[in-house]
């Protein structure tokens, strides 16, 4: 059985996975709108990936006997700026998540709750690799600007993600 306080903040990761997914296909139409549809395709699939993962979570929390509350999603941002600024909002996003998830596994500790804390390893390596992509591809983004047929190249590049 699990905790009712990791239950809560399981269920807030939860929402926030949901947020996640819903501000990463804002920022796809954004893209997109804005004829960047490699870095669009990029983040439609960033946004299913956050969707996996709530549902990862969601059936760990069943599986420990817990119970799902699905909140109200924020809603996201309609503008992000140029193609630059898309891609340090997610890195900025997606540190703070590894936050989140560090605080979670943190409280797992202290509760000697190891199911949890086993679980949500998974996410804590998960988010150093969603980190190092997310840096590297602002690093490039930073190297060519967002003017000339560098930037167009490197929407072609990020065009070629496949759901994984």
């Amino acid at each position: 059985m699990i905790s009712q306080t990791m239950q809560d903040a399981l269920n807030a990761q939860i929402n926030l996975e949901q947020y996640s997914a819903q501000l990463y296909l804002a920022m796809s139409a954004h893209c997109a709108g804005k004829s960047f549809k490699g870095f669009a395709q990029w983040l439609t699939v960033q946004a299913s990936e956050e969707t996996a993962h709530a549902t990862k979570l969601i059936a760990f929390l069943l599986d420990r006997g817990g119970r799902l509350e699905l909140k109200a999603i924020a809603t996201p941002p309609l503008d992000f700026g140029g193609v630059i600024q898309v891609f340090e909002a997610t890195l900025a996003h997606e540190k703070s998540i590894t936050g989140r998830i560090s605080a979670l596994f943190e409280q797992a500790r202290t509760e000697k709750d190891y199911a949890s804390e086993i679980a949500l390893q998974w996410y804590v390596t998960e988010q150093v690799e969603e980190e190092a992509h997310v840096g590297e591809i602002v690093d490039h983004l930073h190297a060519v600007g967002d003017q000339g047929g560098a930037i167009w190249y490197l929407d072609s590049k990020m065009g070629k993600r496949a759901k994984g």
